[in-house]
């Protein structure tokens, strides 16, 4: 892509190393993400990366990622906590990497989640979680596929 053709961000930043963890098909109701991170919080566990849907069924899907040294006990802690909560099962997987686009000012500029998403889909990245803000697009990916997720979009932004 010719430079004066691809979108203007402020960076892309990339961070290895982690696992993601999720608690899935839970009951939704009031407290459930409290309940988990808190369990987090309270064994001075950090989790970073964190997305909540609710399906259809009125079934909560918690997904977050951790430092990939710190699975294990994170495991440990949360599926006590995830089994109380009703959830019908944790899954983990590992190693992911977290590839994000960001600002200034995303909210203005119409475009950019779709050019980063079929920037990663045209390199064959399948994304197994996104999370956005008004100045960031992160996407997570296999560790395996980092390299290639941020030459494609190295490939469609205009970097500083």
């Amino acid at each position: 892509m010719a430079a004066a053709d691809k979108i203007r961000v402020g960076g892309i930043i990339c961070h290895r190393g982690l696992a993601l963890v999720g608690v899935m098909s839970a009951p939704d109701r009031p407290g459930l993400v409290a309940a988990l991170f808190k369990g987090l919080g309270q064994e001075r566990l950090n989790a970073q990366f964190i997305v909540q849907s609710i399906d259809l069924n009125n079934e909560s899907h918690v997904q977050f990622c951790v430092a990939r040294e710190d699975a294990q006990r994170v495991l440990e802690i949360i599926t006590p906590i995830a089994e109380s909560l009703g959830a019908k099962k944790v899954v983990q997987r590992m190693p992911v990497a977290l590839v994000a686009v960001f600002g200034p000012d995303f909210r203005e500029r119409p475009g950019i989640a779709g050019t980063a998403f079929s920037a990663l889909a045209g390199a064959g990245i399948n994304i197994l979680a996104v999370s956005t803000s008004i100045s960031t697009i992160s996407c997570l990916i296999d560790d395996a596929h980092v390299e290639q997720a941020l030459a494609a979009l190295k490939e469609v932004f205009a970097l500083p």
